[in-house]
């Protein structure tokens, strides 16, 4: 079983959340399994019910992506 950094998942993550970017994209472009992304944003999304940090993180990240769909 290949093993991925935590600065990896994070990046494919932010990207799924800020960015907008299909979990099918990122698998494709990262060379890692949809289940894995999914695992990765369920265990994020878990992760900031507990973690006022991460919960401020996602808050900011879900902003981001709505200034950018406005802009664009």
């Amino acid at each position: 079983m290949k093993r991925y950094s935590t600065e990896m998942k994070k990046k494919i993550v932010t990207a799924h959340i800020q960015d907008g970017r299909t979990i099918a994209s990122l698998a494709t472009e990262y060379g890692v399994s949809t289940a894995s992304i999914n695992n990765w944003i369920r265990n994020y999304r878990k992760e900031c019910q507990t973690t006022p940090e991460a919960m401020s993180e996602l808050e900011l990240m879900e902003e981001n992506r709505k200034t950018q769909t406005k802009t664009h």
